[in-house]
């Protein structure tokens, strides 16, 4: 029976190693002291595993290299994911946009389902085992060479070693440098599904502001829109982060002058919006215009919409001009902040950027320039939106290198 050595024990490696074991011995080596460390955060601890959308939709939230996936995804779709977790006694449940979590809130069953199974098909996983070194000849991989000294032999290798988001986890991109070393082509890699860093000086009294049922857009120096979506978001002391905003991050590009601009009445048309404030002005309208916003804006942001609509916030309302009133609606419609970056890749979720999809064959994963050689997970040139679609492509792409290695 030939060899197979998984490296990586994040959930595309996981995948990989079961899916393998069907025909081949399997090793599974993992640097860290324990499998899924990743995993045991996502969803803030909760697991977000995959999403319950049909599989044809997937595609519309996947702007990296989605056809690549074609084959992956629709060789093992999130309805295998979602079986294979009950199969093995993890109850699921699907919440807002149709993302599927443990019904127990806890990633930890997740992990523990992963490796009662590895458990059961016999697959030897090796902790604290980091690859510092892959031995090749003539196009083909020997063995690895462990951190420890070890050297491990096999007949075929699949590298799953993720990113090089959240370092602390092991994401520290070791695998695209093994996969360049051998010849490949690395895609920068860039963070994606991170905050988003903005210039201007009253983002600070913001902080901690979160913001529900509000659309965002990505617009560049020509007003053309990049991306729009629609709801939660969330200030910081540096820009803006939460859910929608890390969506967003990822036509985010340092050289680009875009701008953020949010929509925070989307369920209004102008006039609609335009006609509500006429009806707050005349319920308020003997009170200073910063006194007359409360039913219509959360407390921590008037302040900075008095500011902003640059009319004099001891103004009484009965003495704002239709013009002013226009100006104010237009702001409460078109929330705009100028865009400096990201943050660091090291915070990102994923990462975007690695193996380059045209050196890897989509419908085994094999490389194309090592024979001997399969990839997994987010060591490849792919990357999604959050919603789960993340971890379906780990499990994917994991299973589909495992079923057709070798063959």
């Amino acid at each position: 029976m030939s060899k197979v050595i998984v490296i990586g024990g994040g959930p595309a490696g996981m995948m990989a190693a079961i899916a393998a074991s069907d025909k081949h011995e399997v090793i599974l080596l993992e640097k860290n002291e324990k499998l899924g460390k990743k995993l045991f955060i996502t969803g803030k601890g909760r697991c977000n595993i995959t999403n319950a959308k049909e599989i044809s939709e997937f595609f519309n939230y996947i702007p990296g290299n989605p056809y690549f996936l074609y084959s992956a995804l629709y060789t093992y779709t999130n309805e295998d994911t979602i079986k294979f977790f009950e199969d093995l006694g993890v109850k699921l449940k699907v919440e807002r946009g149709d993302r599927v979590f443990p019904t127990s809130d806890k990633s930890s069953d997740i992990i523990g389902a992963f490796q009662r199974e590895l458990e059961r098909r016999k697959i030897k996983v090796l902790l604290n085992s980091s690859v510092k070194k892959m031995i090749y000849e003539n196009n083909k991989i020997k063995a690895v060479f462990l951190s420890n000294d070890k050297i491990i032999n096999g007949d075929y290798f699949i590298l799953c070693t993720g990113g090089m988001s959240y370092p602390r986890t092991g994401s520290t991109g070791e695998g695209l440098s093994f996969a360049k070393e051998l010849g490949h082509n690395i895609v920068t890699p860039r963070p994606s599904l991170i905050p988003i860093t903005s210039s201007e000086d009253w983002i600070k009294d913001l902080q901690g502001l979160s913001l529900k049922n509000v659309e965002l857009s990505i617009v560049d120096s020509k007003g053309k829109s990049l991306f729009k979506d629609f709801g939660e978001m969330l200030f910081t002391h540096f820009g803006i982060s939460g859910p929608l905003v890390l969506s967003a991050s990822g036509v985010v590009r340092e050289n680009l002058k875009l701008k953020a601009v949010i929509d925070l009445k989307p369920a209004l048309g102008f006039d609609e919006l335009d006609k509500r404030v006429q009806s707050d002005f005349a319920k308020y309208s003997n009170k200073d215009f910063r006194n007359s916003l409360d039913e219509l804006l959360p407390k921590k942001l008037i302040d900075v919409v008095v500011r902003l609509s640059e009319i004099d916030e001891d103004k009484k309302v009965n003495l704002i001009t239709r013009e002013e009133r226009k100006n104010l609606v237009k702001l409460l419609k078109n929330f705009t902040l100028s865009i400096t970056g990201v943050r660091p890749i090291e915070e990102a979720i994923v990462t975007s950027g690695g193996i380059d999809t045209k050196e890897i064959d989509p419908s085994t994963m094999q490389s194309k320039v090592i024979e001997n050689l399969y990839f997994a997970g987010e060591v490849i040139d792919v990357d999604a939106y959050t919603g789960g679609y993340n971890i379906q492509i780990a499990l994917s792409t994991g299973f589909l290198a495992g079923s057709r290695v070798g063959e």
